[in-house]
């Protein structure tokens, strides 16, 4: 979405503001190295901290996971501690999650972010594509469940959205909209979506952000990453520089301002990613960041993750926070 849209969007099918938007890095909840492997220490980490942040009750309400899992002969959770469980107050969050070591091999395999449905290996890498980041998806509704958070898996796919030359162009959020109104936690992800002029493309999960916050408006964004926010380089190098400070300008340009550099930014972009690496992370931050919305860059399953979803860096960043936080230079 570029600024010319965003400053004439229609009518918000949100009847009032969300608290938070919160993207998992597929890198962050997957091992990205290992095809279809979940990292899943971290996922369960994150699923506790998001719990911790959006429920206010101290007390762990009861698991929505009312399924086995894989290799276990009873179901997760009991579905008779709820006889007896009050109303749960949940904060009005949106999670969006990348794909990792899901999906990005598909779709890159099969070329299904560069369109040409109708060549078979397109066709069949976007249905491959889809099954893959379905599956991560439900994966992370499912350990969002286990504790007590009411979450809803939802594929752009499914919900008619389309591309056009990788932004969106159609991306209907009544559905979304309608389900924080109920009361539920909406799950989506990067997903192969049909586009007007190349037939297919992958929709990225920071692109969707984008698109979310434009419309819900949330108080903050938390992109949780595998590292502990933006670099001067790849953070692997010996002398990478974690960047604590982004502004971005009106026009969308974005400069360094704590710590002051030398040298210009250096992004990479992992071979297999099809949907643009940390450059894209950035430059989408920088539009949410234009409305007004700061957005906290940050590892995931820390004590700085958790620190940024429960919204205490809003009135202040301290000292000892390892993150990058992204916000208008006005």
């Amino acid at each position: 979405m570029d600024l010319e849209e965003q400053q004439t969007l229609p009518h918000s099918p949100f009847a009032q503001p969300i608290r938070c938007i919160v993207k998992l890095g597929g890198a962050a909840i997957t091992c990205k190295n290992e095809l279809e492997m979940i990292n899943d220490e971290i996922l369960h980490k994150v699923a506790e901290q998001l719990r911790q942040a959006m429920i206010s009750s101290s007390q762990k309400p009861p698991g929505m996971d009312w399924s086995k899992r894989h290799g276990a002969s009873e179901i997760c959770c009991n579905p008779d501690e709820f006889k007896d469980h009050s109303v749960i107050d949940c904060s009005p969050f949106i999670v969006v999650h990348g794909a990792g070591s899901f999906g990005h091999f598909q779709a890159s395999k099969s070329g299904v972010h560069k369109g040409q449905l109708n060549k078979p290996i397109v066709k069949g890498g976007f249905v491959a594509t889809r099954i893959s980041v379905t599956t991560l998806n439900l994966a992370i509704v499912r350990a969002l469940a286990r504790e007590g958070i009411p979450s809803i898996g939802m594929s752009p796919f499914s919900c008619g959205w389309f591309t056009k030359e990788k932004h969106i162009s159609s991306g209907d959020l009544s559905s979304v909209a309608k389900a924080i109104e109920s009361g539920f936690t909406p799950v989506l992800h990067g997903d192969a979506v049909f586009d007007d002029i190349q037939g297919c493309s992958i929709l990225s999960g920071d692109v969707i952000i984008s698109h979310l916050a434009a419309y819900s408006k949330p108080k903050y964004v938390v992109f949780m990453t595998d590292v502990y926010g933006v670099y001067d380089r790849p953070p692997t190098e010996p002398d990478a520089m974690l960047l604590k400070e982004i502004a971005v300008a009106e026009d969308g340009s974005w400069s360094v301002i704590n710590p002051m550099l030398q040298n210009s930014v250096e992004l990479t972009v992992a071979a297999h990613d099809t949907t643009g690496g940390m450059e894209t992370k950035i430059s989408e931050a920088a539009m949410i960041a234009k409305l007004g919305i700061d957005v906290y860059i940050v590892k995931a399953a820390t004590s700085h993750s958790l620190r940024a979803l429960s919204g205490v860096l809003r009135s202040g960043i301290p000292n000892d926070w390892l993150g990058t936080v992204v916000r208008s230079s006005r």
